[in-house]
């Protein structure tokens, strides 16, 4: 954020005329004031899913004959689910909407803050700081499994084949529940000296089956994914495909068939304040003041099939009009406090210290 402070100095080295003029300039401070631009409101469509990548053990195949288990996985596949969709609307410099405040010789010089890409953001008052905008990420669950390997018998390590190792690691695993059955019954050969020690025992049969079993089964592993689309909502488009979706593959390409289509939905508020004709006439004092928007509102919805994911009723600035306000803001008898959205335009807070 740029805060700019225009000193006695700088005044003195401005142009000045007898009124307020307003011109299209690059953001800042120039020979002709100050110089800024009126937001487009964006919005960014932020998508958390889920992926479990489900991987094959190296006993798969045999599964079923040594286990009686048909839930083994037995290729590698990954499965993907939506699990959150929000709306954030943001700011972004409308470059056709440049104004510049030319100074009086009798302002006071005004505290202006104002955004990295030239937006106004506050007048003689500290602007908000502007919020972070959500990054693409992915973060993996950590899941603690034990290593099969260490678990596995001299005997199955020196099997002569694959179905003969899993045979081993088969009886290996009825083994377990074998000793496990008896340690809860009380009728194992080493019985433990107290509930502690059985505790432990059992903890470790569990721990060297769940190992081997892996062999058989598989494994799953967990992922979180933020995905992040940016859209700008114009006036006349109802909806569009904002992307594609597929339980197998997670976001595709928007015209990749593979994926089901997700689509954001605009309904314009029929009470919204109209936008003002591009040709309108302004009167002589519109000119000379400082520009804002009025937001106009609209209903955005993410939906795909018969399911909404999200939904939120927002205000856009490009939905809305621009109003001004007056000179007098820079008058020396008092100074009036300006705060606006950074992401409409709108003004959020006005006051002004008055003198008795």
């Amino acid at each position: 954020m740029k805060r700019i402070i225009l000193t006695a100095f700088a005044l003195c080295t401005l142009n000045l005329a007898a009124q307020t003029e307003v011109s299209t300039y690059e953001p800042g401070i120039t020979e002709e004031g100050i110089t800024y631009f009126l937001p487009t409101t964006h919005l960014q469509v932020v998508v958390t899913a889920t992926r479990k990548s489900y991987a094959p053990g190296e006993y798969a195949a045999y599964a079923r004959r040594y286990l009686r288990t048909n839930d083994a996985v037995q290729t590698p596949y990954d499965e993907w689910f939506i699990t959150d969709v929000s709306l954030i609307p943001y700011g972004v410099a409308d470059k056709q909407q440049g104004y510049t405040i030319k100074l009086k010789s009798k302002t006071s010089a005004p505290l202006v803050g104002m955004a990295p890409d030239g937006r106004l953001l506050s007048i003689n008052t500290e602007a908000p700081a502007l919020p972070a905008l959500t990054k693409p990420s992915v973060v993996r669950e950590k899941t603690e499994r034990p290593n099969p390997a260490d678990y596995k018998t001299e005997e199955i390590l020196s099997a002569g084949s694959t179905a003969k190792m899993a045979e081993l690691t088969a009886a290996e695993i009825y083994d377990i529940r074998e000793n496990r059955s008896a340690l809860t019954k009380g009728q194992a050969d080493f019985m433990p000296k107290d509930g502690e020690q059985l505790r432990l025992m059992l903890a470790s049969l569990d721990t060297q089956e769940a190992a081997l079993l892996q062999l058989f089964k598989g494994t799953t592993s967990t992922e979180t994914h933020v995905f992040v689309f940016d859209y700008v909502p114009t006036d006349g488009r109802t909806q569009d495909v904002l992307f594609r979706f597929s339980k197998y593959f997670g976001p595709v390409d928007s015209d990749d068939p593979a994926g089901e289509p997700f689509y954001i939905n605009v309904r314009r508020d029929d009470t919204a304040a109209p936008a003002a004709p591009a040709d309108g006439k302004k009167s002589k004092k519109e000119e000379q003041d400082l520009r804002y928007v009025v937001p106009g509102n609209a209903t955005v919805s993410i939906t795909s099939g018969k399911r909404q994911y999200a939904s939120a009723t927002l205000p856009l600035a490009q939905f809305g009009r621009i109003e001004h306000l007056g000179g007098d803001l820079f008058n020396k008898k008092y100074t009036t406090r300006v705060t606006l959205s950074p992401s409409t335009g709108g003004i959020l807070r006005i006051d002004a210290d008055i003198p008795e």
